[in-house]
This record gives structure tokens, sequence and C-alpha cells, in this order.
């Protein structure tokens, strides 16, 4: 099995990277969707949210409120380090289900926001970080998900730099250009890594 940590800042094109692997056959762990199921309604991980931080982190319909839960949080660092401490574990707990239950051969894709802030780098075989200009990153928030300038840069500075990244990288692509080249440098990528395993 060859283990692969994805990461990337947020709209440098991590998504469409992880999805074109999972095309090729790897398997993939997405660490975003693993934190939503975690603190997914009825869950221990969303009752120890709401015993942390208070009924206002909870939406109408009973699931969890994520502006809410992110104003509270996003300022204060005391405040997420309690919020990282309640999903991390579980994510974690989650993705070693996953990886355990992977057939013997495959190329497993942890797709990690978060890997180098949370200095995961080490527990992998291969680092790939997918890079891409801060100001396309920008247009890209501010046009694909109506981000406003301030609430971008601030998600920014919360996160590892491109350098801090690089340097973790085993692979760097590149997403500066067109979907088309991004795709080519994956499939390239697949062939590394799948020869890897031969």
């Amino acid at each position: 099995m060859l283990s692969v940590g994805l990461t990337g800042g947020i709209a440098s094109g991590k998504s469409a990277v992880s999805q074109r692997l999972a095309e090729h056959g790897a398997v993939l762990i997405d660490a975003d969707q693993l934190a939503r199921q975690v603190v997914a309604p009825g869950s221990e991980g969303l009752a120890q949210v709401v015993e942390e931080f208070g009924e206002q982190v909870l939406a109408a319909e009973g699931g969890l409120d994520r502006k809410a839960l992110s104003k509270t949080v996003f300022d204060n660092d005391d405040a997420r380090a309690r919020l990282n401490a309640i999903i991390h574990p579980r994510v974690r707990a989650a993705s070693a289900e996953i990886r355990e239950a992977a057939p013997e051969g495959s190329v497993v894709v942890e797709d990690i926001p978060l890997l180098v802030e949370t200095g995961q780098q080490d527990r992998f075989d291969v680092v790939v970080v997918v890079q891409a200009p801060r100001e396309e990153r920008l247009r890209r928030l501010q046009e694909n998900r109506g981000m406003g300038r301030a609430e971008a840069e601030r998600i920014f500075a919360a996160q590892a730099t491109d350098a801090q990244r690089a340097e973790a990288a085993d692979v760097l692509l590149d997403n500066s250009g067109s979907l088309d080249d991004l795709t080519a440098q994956v499939d390239a990528l697949w062939q590394d890594l799948s020869s890897r395993l031969q």
C-alpha cells in the first residue's frame, strides 16, 4: 500500500486533484467530509461540540450551524484548540478505518487541508501539495464561493504559507493554468505513484 498525503491552501484546486486520483483508482479519504460526518446530527461528536460551545452552534433543524461555530472559534485560538480536540481524533479514527479496509496494493490518498499545519507530513510515503497564485485563489473564492476579500485574507492568514507547504512537499502540482494542465500533471503523478507499488 502507498500512503499519500494531499494538501494545498484554500481554493488551490485540491478537490480537482483528489477527484482525478479517485478516477484513476486511488482510495480517497477526504478529511473535510469526515469532519462533517463526525458532527452529524445525533452523533457523539455533535453532542460534545454543543456541550463545549452551547446551543447557539445548532441550526434550527438540529444539525451544526457551521457559520455560528466558525464565528465562535475563528479568532479565538483557545476555542479553536478545544474544537480541534473534539474533531481531529474522530477524523483520524475514521481515516484509519478506511485505510485498514483498503485492498492490498492500493494507493491511499488522504486529502487533508491542514496537513502541514497539524504536522502530519511525516506519516505519509508521499506528500503532494497543490499550489496556485494567491490572487488566483482569491478570485476563485470571490467568484465561486461568494466570499469577501477580508474573509478570504483571514483564512489565508490562518493557514500555512505556500513556502511552508512547498517545504513539506515531495511533489508540487502547479495549478496556475487550465484544468487540462492540472489534469495532465495528475495523470503523470498517478503513473509515478503506481510505479512505486511495483
